[in-house]
């Protein structure tokens, strides 16, 4: 009885290999092209690539323009009459943005697209299709198309046996996207808007109990002083961090980040206003290194004011040293600006700082601006 079981069991289990109509395990890839997929973040947009990957498989020559077809042509399966390539194997190959995008400059929304190239040697047409579910190209319709876009090939260095996509030439609000096959190479180009990307979500993070306190809504308010971006906007956000209700209102960084905002938004007078209110309640070295960007301004007469003010609340000071002696030799006494030098010297951690410090001194000693 017993090997009349198992016999029976193999019998089954050569008809759920074998038989038409039935689901099949699957063991090893369709055709041999594996499935695979490709994921980057560019600023903070996810581009997400689906496909199979099929190989030469001993093809040299025979890829492009002939497994490969030129055009469009009727598969004589599915709907469509004209399809073109489906850009990898067996299923569709897709590709999926997070946020808008540009590809090769022209505008493509969030979303998930079929992937679809007409191929041509001399220029092929990039397809990013509405429809991203049908088998292959099968189905593939004109009318569902959401982009197209013209991207000319170019020959490999060295034969890719399986076919890839890789992102190349990235910076921070750009990509290059390869498809890789054989001995060919057809890139296109991604570009995000990074500001409005950022901008997007700083709004959606300041309305969570992120926005709290008012660290954040000076972080966001930053961006766009730092950017030159969203700057009416910002205003509100650095309004919001420098208010009781947040907790900012003794904050030097809210108080001077609304004050560049105010400037890049041409209000120089409430600018300095907002930064007379920053000034009280700077420590140590946030006087200092804003006096510092004063002197870099050619702003001595104002770096000198703000350095004395670091001095006389924290006198005798390695930092407040420092600070004097550029704040005199700022407004071009190098005299008194000498022994706040070497005073600073004396202090100086080792390393580094003492080499500065013994640059700025040979400079006073030399009548020159050490700033």
């Amino acid at each position: 009885m017993k090997k009349l079981f198992t016999a029976i069991l193999m019998v089954t289990l050569v008809c759920e290999f074998t038989t038409p109509g039935h689901a099949q395990l699957k063991v090893s890839p369709s055709g041999g092209n594996k499935r695979a997929s490709v994921y980057e973040q560019v600023g903070l947009t996810d581009i997400n690539i689906i496909y199979n990957r099929p190989h030469v498989n001993k093809r040299e020559g025979q890829i492009w323009g002939k497994l490969v077809p030129v055009g469009y042509v009727d598969q004589g399966f599915g709907t469509s009459k004209a399809a073109p390539w489906r850009a990898g194997a067996n299923e569709s190959t897709s590709i999926q943005f997070s946020t808008d995008v540009k590809i090769e400059g022209q505008p493509l929304a969030a979303g998930k697209y079929g992937f679809f190239i007409s191929y041509d040697p001399l220029g092929c047409t990039l397809i990013f299709s509405k429809n991203s579910s049908s088998w292959g190209s099968f189905y593939y319709n004109q009318t569902e198309d959401a982009l197209r876009v013209k991207v000319k090939p170019v020959p490999a260095d060295k034969s890719v046996e399986w076919l890839r996509y890789e992102f190349t030439n990235q910076t921070d609000n750009s990509a290059t996207i390869q498809l890789e096959w054989e001995k060919l190479i057809i890139p296109f180009k991604v570009e995000i808007d990074l500001d409005q990307n950022v901008i997007a979500a700083l709004r959606k993070q300041l309305r969570t109990e992120t926005g709290f306190t008012w660290q954040p809504w000076d972080q966001a308010a930053q961006y766009c002083a730092q950017h030159k971006t969203n700057l009416e906007e910002g205003l509100l956000w650095a309004d919001s961090a420098t208010s009781v209700n947040f907790g900012g209102s003794h904050s030097f960084t809210a108080w001077s980040t609304k004050a560049a905002i105010l400037d890049s938004l041409g209000r120089g007078s409430e600018a300095i206003a907002a930064m007379k209110k920053a000034l009280p309640y700077g420590d140590m070295n946030e006087l200092y290194f804003y006096g510092r960007g004063l002197t870099r301004a050619k702003k001595g007469k104002e770096a000198f004011d703000v350095f004395k003010m670091d001095y006389d609340k924290y006198p005798d000071q390695f930092f407040t040293n420092v600070g004097m002696a550029r704040g005199y030799s700022a407004l071009g006494d190098y005299k008194k600006a000498l022994p706040y030098a070497v005073k600073a010297r004396a202090q100086a951690p080792a390393g580094p700082n003492q080499a500065t410090l013994d640059r700025i001194v040979k400079g006073l000693q030399e009548g020159k601006d050490i700033n």
